[in-house]
C-alpha cells in the first residue's frame, strides 16, 4: 500500500477545504491506518467510535432500504465528525470546527475516497 500517497489524499483535502482539523483512515474494525491529526486528538479513539458509528448507520441503511451507505455527518456545537465508507474494510473520518464548509466538504470528498479506494485495494500478484 501506498502510504505518502494516501497521506497526500489526507493532506489535500484538509487544505481544499476551510475548517477541515483532522483526517483519519482506518480499518472497518477501528484500527488506525493512517492519520493526520492534532495533538490533543487520539486516533486509536476516533477510529474506534469512527467504526461503531457506521457499522449502526450501514445496518440502519440496509434494513430501511436506503441502499448502501456512502457516509455519515455527526453535528455537534463546537464541530463535526464526518466518516465515509472507503471499502467494506476500511473508512475515513473527517473531523472539522464550526468554520468547516460543509458543502465544500461533500463536494471533495467522493472523488477523494475514490482515490483512496484505489490505493488501498489489493492488487492482483504478477504472473511473470
Amino acid at each position: 500500500m501506498d502510504y505518502d500517497a494516501l497521506a497526500a489524499e489526507l493532506r489535500k483535502l484538509r487544505e481544499n477545504v476551510a475548517g477541515v482539523t483532522d483526517t483519519v483512515l482506518a480499518a472497518s474494525d477501528g484500527i488506525p491506518i493512517l492519520t493526520d491529526v492534532a495533538k490533543n486528538v487520539e486516533p486509536a479513539h476516533i477510529s474506534a467510535l469512527a467504526a461503531a458509528d457506521l457499522g449502526i448507520a450501514r445496518q440502519a441503511a440496509e434494513v430501511i432500504g436506503l441502499g448502501k451507505l456512502n457516509q455519515t455527518v455527526v453535528f455537534g456545537s463546537n464541530g463535526y465528525m464526518a466518516v465515509y465508507a472507503v471499502s467494506r474494510t476500511a473508512l475515513m473520518v473527517v473531523l472539522g470546527d464550526n468554520g468547516l464548509n460543509l458543502g465544500r466538504l461533500l463536494h471533495e470528498s467522493r472523488p477523494a475516497i475514490e482515490r483512496i479506494g484505489s490505493i488501498m485495494a489489493p492488487t492482483a500478484p504478477s504472473t511473470e
